[in-house]
């Protein structure tokens, strides 16, 4: 068993970087979705459910951790407009500890009350924001994408008013494990004020707590380095969105994690076809954030970090990086597609042609992203009569000897798992309208079985 294991790494930096704050006294501490798995693999898998209420609605301490939570500071481009009055405007960093891998982990939250950057919002989460958090992050991490995970919500008892949803409506916490929140925008914030030593500090903390890195002696090598260890994992992060058929939303300077981790879910949603303008949020009436134009909105808040790095260390090899980020993003492109279709990588060019040959299917929109994955997992031909264009015989063709056919029982059901707005928006109306949890916890058992069948060797994953 995973033993608790406390480790406040964050008060190394200093308050420069954060500011004490108190959680809200909420009314209620109703229990709507535990993450016992990942309790487990934090050494926290026998809290009793007074516990779990304690630590994650009330926020009272954990043991030799952090005495009082701390709100972030840090700056943004919001849909590229830069914006220095944002921070953790309604979560806080609550605790950090070590997982079973020895990894640095936060317990951050989202709807946990005021702070310094609240600005004129009230600190608050709507019910309807983190039962949508809690799915995204559920499925995400059963498509294999490195995202944050969902680990408590709880119902708080509180009326809340907004203008995107009936109100008055109901509120929440949730809390997050995260591998850091130390984002693109907290550089931002450093070089905006020009604060050289807190970049160079700030740089060491993430190679030593979030890469495993000792920094050396050069601060311009360590500031290099980062930056590499970064772009390589938000290419991976760009092109894992993609091969998961998703769509954040909203891909602000803010929102990217340096360790290349999908966190923070708003306006998510997944896209039903491969449609390259699928845009998930609302606002976003230029596309800014669509579904083809992920990959571009992080290598452009890729360019935002260099230039905040640019303080600390020379410019041309920051360009150079930057420069090589788009084959970074094709290779991993290949290898997310390859590892959804279940497929063992071989050679670089065999994976690179059988790629294609899989996009061009994708694009043809002749299936869903979901059952196009479910079909052909493993490599398997579900036959011309099902797939009978010659995108597919293509495929086919390319797929022959690449795989072995699944052997877990998903892969034998009549339709994929799938998240699509119109099943999240049916999960939330029972719980709206006739109190009624039975659907999302039916949704997450599901989930869970869909990731344990991706998971599966014998799947040829």
């Amino acid at each position: 068993m995973t033993s608790y294991t406390p480790d406040p790494r964050i008060l190394e930096l200093g308050d420069a970087f954060y500011d004490a704050v108190e959680p809200a006294d909420f009314p209620q501490c109703t229990p709507r979705f535990l993450n016992r798995r990942s309790a487990e693999r934090v050494g926290l898998g026998e809290l009793s459910d007074e516990q779990w209420a304690a630590h994650f609605c009330r926020f009272e301490p954990l043991a030799d951790n952090l005495q009082q939570p701390l709100a972030l500071r840090y700056h943004g481009h919001q849909f590229r407009v830069y914006n220095p009055d944002i921070g953790d405007g309604r979560g806080f960093t609550f605790a950090q500890l070590r997982d079973d891998r020895g990894r640095l982990l936060d317990f951050g939250t989202k709807g946990s009350g005021l702070t310094p950057y609240s600005r004129t919002a009230d600190g608050r989460l709507t019910l309807k924001g983190g039962v949508r958090e809690a799915l995204a992050t559920e499925m995400l991490e059963a498509l294999g994408v490195n995202t944050s995970k969902t680990f408590a919500l709880f119902e708080t008892g509180e009326e809340l008013v907004r203008g995107d949803e009936p109100s008055p409506t109901r509120s929440s916490v949730l809390t997050r494990v995260s591998h850091g929140h130390i984002r693109i925008g907290s550089f931002q914030r450093l070089a905006f004020y020009g604060e050289v030593e807190n970049i160079n500090a700030l740089v060491r903390y993430c190679l030593s707590n979030l890469y495993g890195e000792q920094p050396g002696e050069d601060a311009n090598e360590n500031a290099l380095r980062l930056f590499d260890l970064v772009s390589g994992a938000t290419a991976r992060l760009a092109a894992s969105y993609l091969a998961a058929g998703f769509v954040h939303g909203v891909l602000n300077s803010d929102n990217i994690n340096v360790t290349g981790e999908s966190f923070d879910y708003g306006p998510w949603r997944f896209t039903p076809e491969w449609d390259p303008g699928f845009t998930a949020a609302y606002f976003d009436h230029y596309g800014l954030y669509s579904f083809g134009r992920q990959p571009e909105a992080i290598q452009w808040d890729l360019a935002q970090f260099a230039g905040s790095l640019s303080l600390v260390t020379d410019a041309p090899p920051l360009s150079e990086g930057l420069a090589r980020w788009s084959d970074r993003f094709e290779d991993e492109l290949v290898s997310a597609l390859l590892k959804r279709l279940g497929v063992q990588p071989g050679e670089r060019a065999a994976d690179r042609e059988l790629a294609a040959s899989l996009l061009r299917a994708l694009q043809s929109r002749e299936a869903t992203i979901d059952r196009l994955f479910f079909d052909w997992r493993g490599g398997r031909d579900p036959g011309a009569e099902r797939y009978p264009s010659e995108h597919f015989r293509a495929l086919a063709a390319q797929l022959q000897g690449r795989g072995s056919a699944p052997s877990h029982p998903y892969w034998s059901d009549a339709e994929p798992c799938s998240m699509h707005i119109d099943e999240v928006e049916e999960i939330w109306s029972a719980i709206a309208e006739r109190d009624d949890w039975k659907p999302f916890e039916t949704k997450v058992a599901a989930i869970h079985r869909m990731g344990e069948a991706h998971s599966d060797q014998r799947s040829g994953a």
